[in-house]
């Protein structure tokens, strides 16, 4: 009983307890910022920005964070144009057309989904991604 107690209390726990400060912490807030901008960017400017950090931070093994974060947008981006010409190309039998809301709001749902999780500090992964570059 007591131990079911304790799970139950840690699943409640506050946002000032050690637990959430834990996470919080793991990555410094401007590099929080800058995943966040790497994700949401995916919804207007596609690949280009988690390109451009990506490339910016590899070589920075202080930045292995957002290394990270950017190599995970820019992997699901590439996944994301990889979507686009499979609609267009299957447009040609009609069948296309209905993916393009389907890839255009999937976009939009994960990019924020993954937004507010590294802005938490939290490693997102994409669930459905092609994960070309490692």
């Amino acid at each position: 009983m007591a131990g079911l107690r304790r799970r139950v209390a840690s699943r409640h726990r506050r946002k000032g307890s050690p637990v959430n400060d834990q996470v919080q912490s793991a990555a410094p807030q401007e590099d929080r910022t800058i995943a966040l901008i790497t994700h949401l960017s995916g919804i207007i400017a596609s690949f280009i920005v988690p390109l451009i950090i990506w490339l910016i931070n590899k070589d920075k093994p202080e930045k292995a964070w957002i290394t990270g974060q950017a190599k995970e947008a820019l992997n699901f981006q590439i996944t994301i144009i990889l979507a686009w010409f499979v609609a267009i190309v299957l447009s040609f039998i009609a069948i296309g057309f209905l993916l393009y809301p389907v890839i255009w709001i999937g976009n939009l749902v994960f990019c924020i989904l993954a937004g507010v999780a590294s802005n938490k500090g939290e490693d997102y992964r994409y669930p459905v991604s092609i994960r070309l570059i490692s």
